[in-house]
């Protein structure tokens, strides 16, 4: 019986412990994501209970994302110019 259990293990070259590892991981993640969609929902929800229109809430939250990565590329790409020029600080 050891035997063919140690088959099923390592079946073909594939891990079972280790792929069964990923699986539970992932299946963790995705109640995660879930849990946290459902709490997303809930403050949309709340914030539009309150008057606020919740398209326009959502258009902030990314225009506050592009935004932030926006500003950090161009402060990279000033440093960079500066530095090229031997401009300091």
């Amino acid at each position: 019986m050891g035997h063919e259990s140690k088959e099923h293990e390592n079946s073909g070259g594939v891990s079972g412990e280790r792929l069964r590892s990923f699986i539970k991981r992932i299946e963790k993640l995705e109640e995660d994501k879930a849990a946290v969609s459902e709490d997303l929902k809930e403050v949309y929800a709340e914030a539009k209970g309150t008057g606020f229109d919740v398209k326009t809430i959502r258009l902030i939250v990314r225009l506050r994302k592009v935004e932030l990565e926006k500003r950090r590329e161009s402060e990279e790409l000033l440093e960079l110019y500066k530095a090229a020029i031997g401009m300091e600080e």
